[in-house]
């Protein structure tokens, strides 16, 4: 183990103190709940843009993307394919509704709607998917700087939570914003930085980069035939043009931003200025999987120690070696993808520059949680304390409840993070989870904003049989052999098409059955 020098942790230092700082900063604007959720509505469009940019390009996408590309193709690179078409139907609709009504919470509209039941259904898959998505924030960034560093996942999640918890908590939603616009930059340029180093060590350059990917179909978007089984080009456009819709049409991260800009039409800009930018940038992190993949097939010496590594994890260090390095031997680039840039990083990268790639991936992970904290809070704030414990709530205490939980939330998220020690992939956890919770909120989402004649008996069906079968092709994967028929046969990317389908489409059928 390599430990980081003692420069770049200097450099990572500052940064995190940096963010604190920014909290502070902004503190002294937050002395109502106006000014901590939408910042009085005085953020320019293209600092919101970036904002949201910020939020997309999480650790993840840092971290998990590259080594996707690496153990396989650029397959995944279909989802961010599939955002302008997302985004021109949340700029044409989704936007101008939400700037129309004037509520922060996007879930206020659900209970008049349909009632009550649609709005708590909506916040508590709301809730579910932030704290999947803030733990798998949290285990990604550990990941990195575990290899980085030799302390534990758990220490290194509770350090970098902590300061992401204080500056969200002081800052409100405009510190969440312009440092996000910073670190929107900042992992930018360290994705540049990445591919420069990575070229830089093979010997051909592009030219044996483009060669290998060739002969080993690392280019690959997926199969053009209409599977639905695997993870073809169809499914990934699908899950991803479903998931961006959900992300830009219905997530408060999302919502909440559009309510801090200064006109619908900067809100608008916004949402363009982040898919422009997006589909680029997340193009280079597959770009930056190929090319790692080239370099440790130039280098197998270096290829042997991280599956040694990722065998041992495995297993555990108590086993004999013997057993590691058997299996080892047997496994696949997708089984040990997520070790390659963490990897590259302790070896490969300068003094300095390692501590300015390391500042990047933390305002990765700072930038999408605080986002996810503080949009958790405000919905619990507006959705669930005002609406069911105190509805009559002053401004000041709905203000401290707001601190609190954004605190809770950020705890939580560690613990889930905690709990996902051990996955295989970052990239394939998170989109699991964040299909399954997503899945039934957009079903309902369109039925209210499209079926206008629906009713809330007709909803409250569709979403019933659509949680049903969210739930069905979730874990039908544990029922036993004998009974294989009734396993889901469709990829599990396919859980949100589906569920939001499900809900769409019986719902519209409820109403023709009671109109007969």
């Amino acid at each position: 183990m390599k430990n980081l020098p003692v420069f770049d942790l200097v450099i990572i230092l500052v940064y995190l103190i940096g963010m604190v700082l920014v909290g502070v900063y902004f503190s002294r604007r937050n002395r109502s709940t106006e000014e901590f959720t939408r910042a009085a509505g005085r953020i320019p469009g293209w600092a919101i843009g970036i904002s949201i940019y910020a939020t997309f390009l999480s650790s993840n996408t840092f971290l998990g993307v590259p080594g996707k590309a690496y153990g396989g193709n650029w397959n995944a690179f279909v989802f961010s394919l599939s955002m302008p078409l997302a985004a021109w139907l949340a700029t044409k609709y989704f936007v101008p509704f939400y700037r129309s009504t004037g509520e922060v919470s996007a879930y206020t509209n659900l209970e008049k709607r349909f009632g009550t039941w649609a709005r708590t259904y909506a916040v508590v898959c709301f809730l579910l998917t932030q704290l999947a998505r803030i733990g798998s924030i949290f285990f990604g960034i550990s990941l990195t700087l575990q290899a980085l560093t030799g302390y534990s996942m758990v220490t290194i999640m509770v350090v970098t939570g902590i300061c992401i918890v204080i500056y969200t908590v002081l800052g409100g939603i405009e510190a969440v914003i312009w440092t996000e616009v910073v670190q929107g930059v900042l992992k930018t340029l360290g994705a540049i930085v990445i591919i420069y180093l990575v070229v830089r060590e093979v010997p051909g350059g592009f030219q044996d980069i483009f060669k290998e990917g060739l002969a080993n179909d690392k280019f690959s978007l997926g199969t053009m035939e209409f599977d639905f089984v695997s993870s073809s080009f169809w499914v990934v456009l699908l899950y991803g043009f479903f998931i961006n819709l959900n992300n830009f049409g219905m997530d408060q991260n999302y919502v909440q931003r559009y309510h801090t800009a200064t006109s619908p039409k900067e809100a608008n800009k916004s949402v363009w200025l982040c898919v422009w930018i997006y589909v680029p940038v997340s193009f280079l992190f597959f770009v930056i999987g190929t090319c790692l993949y080239t370099y440790y097939q130039q280098h197998p010496n270096l290829l042997e120690t991280i599956k040694l590594q990722a065998a041992s994890e495995q297993l555990g260090l108590a086993l004999h070696r013997l057993e590691v390095s058997e299996l080892a031997a047997s496994m696949k680039p997708a089984d040990y993808g997520d070790k390659i840039m963490p990897h590259f990083m302790v070896y490969m990268i300068p003094t300095g520059l390692l501590g300015l790639i390391v500042s990047a991936i933390l305002s990765a992970a700072m930038s999408t949680v605080s986002s996810g904290m503080n949009a958790s809070a405000t919905v619990f704030t507006e959705d669930i304390y005002k609406r069911y414990i105190n509805n009559k709530s002053s401004d000041k205490n709905s203000l401290k409840v707001l601190y609190c939980a954004t605190v809770v939330v950020g705890l939580i998220g560690m613990l889930c993070g905690i709990a996902m020690i051990g996955i295989k992939s970052l990239l394939d956890a998170w989109w699991t989870l964040s299909g399954i919770f997503a899945g039934g909120m957009l079903g309902l989402f369109l039925l209210g904003l499209i079926s206008k004649k629906v009713n809330n008996n007709d909803a409250l069906i569709g979403t019933i049989v659509g949680i049903c079968v969210i739930l069905w092709m979730t874990f039908s994967y544990l029922i036993p052999e004998q009974y294989a028929f009734l396993k889901n046969p469709l990829h599990a990317n396919m859980i949100i098409v589906v569920g939001t389908l499900s809900i769409f489409l019986v719902g519209n059928l409820s109403r023709k059955l009671r109109r007969m």
